[in-house]
């Protein structure tokens, strides 16, 4: 969807660039009425910069901008719920229904967006390397690492030899080790943490296929690795950056989970069910009372 490349675009942009971006996204509606120029006028730009908008945008032409906003508007009438025109913005004065109104929505508009705008042979082509990786490195700081250590759950839970690595160094020796046979996923929302993208690197001197989860597909990590899958941010405020787009990252690693247990199937049914009493085991027991 158009508005989501433009939001996931806006903070790489110019000065003058973002300020096309953030009109457009103010109102896309109204950005489909008028030329170019007139657009430039009520960016305080100019005509020249719209064009170079598009162009950082990946379309052809200013028409085609126009298009794209106009048939996502005609999606949204269809499909989108009243609760839509709630926006990103929490103020200190709304009540507790209108934050989780902007909470869930927002949500769920990255996970339609990252949903719809996934790429099938980028995802296919990760999910075949995972499942016949002889061990996947999975790199992550923060926000990442977080989410670097439910990927690495899910994926030792069927069988796979996962490890998740959130301290560079550690990340590196492991990288160093490994081999044509082995695959990496790194997750930066920024495309540009260090601490993914060293170990990346060195991973894909060794040989081994690389798959980057980002929500930037020309930063460093995405130029560096064999596969980019790009993520779509959730944010409203209090909720930026990483934080914001941590439940659409999570329906990529789920997507990746999934077709990798089904390539491996025998493999993954056998580990579920070798493990499958273990949480039982661990319920506790109402206390009989006397």
């Amino acid at each position: 969807m158009i508005t989501a490349l433009i939001r996931s675009e806006l903070p790489r942009m110019s000065g003058s660039l973002r300020k096309v971006g953030e009109l457009v996204l103010a109102d896309p509606a109204a950005a489909t009425h008028g030329s170019a120029a007139e657009l430039g006028r009520r960016t305080g730009t100019s005509q020249a910069t719209v064009t170079r908008f598009c162009r950082a945008l990946g379309l052809e032409s200013y028409q085609q901008l126009l298009i794209e906003l106009a048939q996502e508007q005609g999606r949204a009438a269809a499909a989108e719920p009243p609760s839509a025109a709630l926006g990103p913005r929490i103020g200190p004065a709304d009540d507790l229904e209108h934050v989780i109104g902007v909470v869930a929505e927002a949500d769920l508009r990255a996970l339609r967006h990252t949903a719809e705008l996934l790429d099938r042979e980028a995802l296919e082509r990760a999910a075949q390397a995972l499942a016949r990786a002889r061990r996947i490195d999975v790199y992550g700081v923060g926000g990442s690492g977080i989410v670097a250590h439910e990927t690495q759950a899910r994926l030792y839970g069927i069988g796979c030899a996962a490890h998740a690595w959130t301290e560079v160094h550690a990340a590196e020796v492991s990288a160093a080790l490994l081999t044509p046979s082995d695959a990496v996923v790194a997750l930066s929302h920024s495309g540009a943490t260090r601490e993914a993208l060293e170990p990346l690197r060195l991973a894909a001197d060794r040989g081994a296929t690389t798959v980057a989860v980002t929500g930037d597909p020309r930063s460093p990590i995405a130029q560096a690795a064999d596969i980019t899958l790009t993520s779509f941010s959730g944010e409203t405020s209090f909720r930026r950056g990483n934080f914001g787009t941590r439940h659409s990252v999570l329906l990529i690693v789920d997507c990746l989970y999934a077709r990798v247990a089904q390539l491996t199937y025998e493999r993954a049914t056998a580990s579920i069910a070798l493990t499958s009493h273990i949480a039982e085991g661990h319920a506790a027991r109402p206390r009989r009372r006397g």
